[in-house]
């Protein structure tokens, strides 16, 4: 890696960092030349401006994500050991998150809903990669004959989703990891209750 490769990845990582834990809107290039430790033109020199990085940000904050899904599904081929291993993550994503300040999925949507057209426009397509990994686990599942083929694959992704997002959200709030763990232990019951008998 280059020294101008380490510089941005150094940007980006600190950036993702901020962004996730304050905000887009909450973030002023002086925070990001705070957390970097570089100028203003040091940044620029790499990102045209805030929106720019910003995009960039996120896309290293799922990037992150994606490898933690990626080192936990290697070697597991079982639907339901699949998505039980993805729900490991978030047993302890909050104790040790791929990019500190929670989910960044989560935060991107709530900030960008309507402030920020190009960020929530990445952030559903993050959201679709991440519900097209789940329904492709699932679908491959009912397909092989190890989840009950009367489910419904888009039922399963929601309620995954829905409730793991949820859960962090009442952790986050509350600073109490007792709402994540219900979420996951109440998922692992409802995916086993899934399974082909």
């Amino acid at each position: 890696m280059s020294k101008a490769q380490q510089t941005q990845h150094h940007i980006l990582e600190q950036s993702a960092i901020l962004f996730n834990q304050q905000g887009y809107a909450g973030s002023s290039m002086a925070d990001v030349m705070r957390v970097t430790g570089l100028q203003k033109g040091g940044i620029y020199n790499h990102f045209s401006s805030k929106d720019e990085l910003a995009l960039a940000a996120f896309d290293f904050a799922v990037q992150q994500m994606q490898m933690r899904f990626l080192g936990v599904l290697k070697g597991k081929r079982r639907a339901l050991d699949r998505l039980m291993a993805i729900l490991s993550i978030y047993e302890t994503l909050l104790e040790n998150p791929p990019i500190a300040g929670g989910c960044p999925l989560l935060n991107t949507a709530v900030e960008s809903d309507d402030t920020h057209p190009a960020l929530r426009e990445r952030t559903q397509l993050a959201m679709t990669n991440w519900l097209n990994l789940l329904r492709g686990i699932v679908q491959r599942g009912i397909d092989r004959g190890e989840l009950q083929p009367t489910i419904d694959p888009e039922m399963i992704v929601t309620v995954m989703i829905a409730t793991i997002e949820g859960g962090v959200m009442l952790t986050k709030l509350y600073g109490d990891l007792v709402y994540m763990q219900r979420s996951i232990n109440h998922l692992k019951t409802y995916l086993q209750q899934q399974v082909q008998t």
